[in-house]
């Protein structure tokens, strides 16, 4: 909990950190559309929302309401401050790779045959629904490099704000671990990717064991390198649809941005695992976009997603029922909430 003459100074120190951080991303994807091609790819049907376009006030009202309930949980000690990098050159390196990517991304997404990766003979190592350019990314999740760019690209998606909607989720572990001893609680953390979510937990818990869990050998490399710093950490290159993990082993499973780039009949197997593998009273905590009508108003971005951006079963997500995907896995719903373009849920194993 800050001093009271702390405060004042710390609120500055926030909203001066997350407003360049917005406007440095914001500017990013400024700078991609007025470069990118027509929005809509030769020959298709023009983008017609079935709602209005969200005002601009309208986004940036949203945004602030995050980073003031982001900002509300931090004073609060529920958990620490965002780390603030040091070196300057590395979000101009990001940056220049990011703009020399941004050409090739836009070049195949007016590509109209089919966006699949091309590794191969790896190929067969991994799911048919994995081997997509999922946001036309190069490479999709199969390369050093890709894995190198993915937190540039996901920011700019959501102009700064991503790891803000991630931090969400810690307020639920934070729960869960208050009257714990953190060496006793063990979380598992399924498409970990480039790790940035384990390390927030890992900060604010250092004890507590983790378990990342990653199908890309090169994303799961690269959350090695994030939470090298810290002991009691597990990592596991696997499909969340079959966990080598232990049943009834762990306490909380997160997963962060999964299930909206999975099939309907892989989310229902990733649901079954995820309370195969969790203790009776465990969490699951979901991290994901927004679905339809969960904001009213953003309704229309929502739809345009899929038509932008090479994501194939984002449709279907938008209209998954959550509570009876986990209900059936059993899993029981025990709270909702939304901030800027993502929903946070949990549910407890009974």
């Amino acid at each position: 909990m800050l001093r009271p003459f702390a405060r004042p100074i710390a609120r500055l120190r926030y909203a001066a950190e997350q407003g360049a951080r917005v406007a440095w991303y914001a500017g990013h994807y400024a700078a991609v559309n007025r470069l990118r091609g027509p929005v809509t790819r030769p020959g298709d049907a023009p983008f017609k929302p079935t709602a209005p376009i969200p005002k601009l006030p309208d986004i940036l009202q949203s945004i602030r309401a995050l980073f003031e309930r982001d900002y509300q949980n931090i004073e609060a000690g529920i958990y620490k401050a965002p780390e603030v990098g040091t070196d300057p050159r590395k979000p101009i390196d990001k940056a220049i790779r990011f703009f020399l990517d941004a050409k090739k991304v836009d070049e195949r997404r007016m590509d109209k045959r089919h966006s699949e990766v091309n590794i191969g003979a790896k190929a067969k190592h991994f799911p048919r629904y994995y081997l997509q350019n999922f946001h036309f990314q190069t490479d999709g999740w199969l390369s050093e490099d890709s894995a190198n760019l993915y937190d540039t690209q996901v920011e700019t998606l959501f102009a700064g704000t991503a790891d803000a909607m991630r931090r969400q989720a810690l307020v639920p572990i934070s729960e869960y671990v208050d009257d714990k001893d953190q060496r006793d609680v063990s979380l598992l953390d399924m498409a970990c990717g480039t790790g940035r979510f384990l390390r927030e937990v890992k900060r604010n818990w250092p004890r507590t064991g983790v378990t990342a869990l990653d199908l890309s050998p090169d994303y799961l490399a690269k959350t090695k390198r994030a939470l090298s710093k810290w002991g009691r950490t597990r990592f596991v290159n696997a499909p969340a649809e079959r966990m080598p993990v232990e049943k009834a082993s762990q306490d909380i499973v997160t997963a962060t941005y999964l299930f909206h780039e999975l099939p309907p009949k892989v989310r229902q197997q990733v649901a079954d695992e995820i309370a195969r593998v969790l203790k009776p009273g465990g969490l699951f905590i979901l991290v994901d976009a927004l679905q339809t009508d969960d904001h009213p108003s953003f309704n229309s971005l929502l739809e345009f997603f899929p038509v932008a951006f090479h994501e194939p079963y984002f449709s279907t997500y938008l209209e998954e029922d959550f509570e009876t995907l986990f209900s059936r896995a059993g899993l029981s719903a025990v709270q909702q909430q939304t901030g800027y373009l993502t929903k946070m849920a949990v549910y407890r194993k009974s």
